[in-house]
This record gives C-alpha cells, structure tokens and sequence, in this order.
C-alpha cells in the first residue's frame, strides 16, 4: 500500500469549521507543511473534501 504526501498550499482564513477540522484531521496545521498519510478510503475522501486547500502526491 502506497503513502500519500499531502501540503497545504491555501490559507483556512474563511473557510468553515468542518473544513478546518478535516485539515487537522489530516496533520495540517501551517502552511506549506507537509505530512505524509496512509492511502486508504479514510484518507481519500478526507483529502476529496479540502481539495482546492492542500496538493497530493502519491509515494511508493
């Protein structure tokens, strides 16, 4: 199973408390950080959800 790297590349200024709290649900807590995470459906659809905030790539 691969790992995803995910960074945060947009600000959470304005955005809504459920969006916020799926960014640090993921580890995101600064900009331009980076963590890497598990690629299951758990993950996915957390990333799915703040997608126009964070980039993704896939690690093998």
């Amino acid at each position: 199973m691969a790992d995803l790297k995910i960074t945060l590349t947009k600000s959470l200024i304005g955005e809504k408390p459920k969006t916020r709290a799926t960014v640090r649900g993921l580890g995101l807590r600064r900009m331009h950080q980076t963590v890497t995470q598990k690629d299951n459906d758990v993950t996915r659809g957390m990333i799915r959800r703040v997608a126009h905030l964070v980039t993704v790539e896939e690690e093998k």
